[in-house]
């Protein structure tokens, strides 16, 4: 048996929003966007990507809404990995995404810590040996 983790679902506010943040400012890739009645099944993966994506959930009512920007606790709770550490974090800072910390060498790569739109924290990590 073969299993793989193929998607994490994002509380979002709006679709269009989202969209623009992760493939214009992360270089993500609009992988899907299909209309289901009221809601849309919207999936975004990173370039390259062998398998892992997010799919953007507009929230719902009130507790859903409550929770965007909010579903890691206020931990770093999503993991951007890359094989150029430098190259996307250039890019990243010209596209204006927020940094919380500057870049730091740990025994296991090159790593910073970042918001998303929402203020979802999220690691840009180039591990040693990737």
């Amino acid at each position: 048996m073969q299993q793989q983790l193929a998607l994490v679902s994002l509380l979002v506010r709006d679709y269009a929003e989202a969209i623009s943040f992760y493939c214009n400012k992360l270089g993500f890739r609009l992988v899907e966007d299909t209309p289901q009645g009221q809601k849309r099944w919207v999936v975004v993966a990173p370039q390259g990507d062998s398998g892992s994506a997010l799919l953007l959930a507009r929230a719902s009512d009130a507790e859903q809404q409550a929770m965007i920007g909010r579903q890691g606790a206020g931990r770093v709770w999503l993991f951007l990995q890359t094989d150029d550490f430098e190259r996307d974090y250039q890019r990243m800072t010209a596209a204006d995404v927020q940094f919380q910390e500057a870049p730091r060498h740990e025994p296991y790569g090159t790593v910073a810590v970042f918001a998303d739109l929402y203020g979802n924290l999220w690691d840009l990590i180039e591990r040693k040996n990737t």
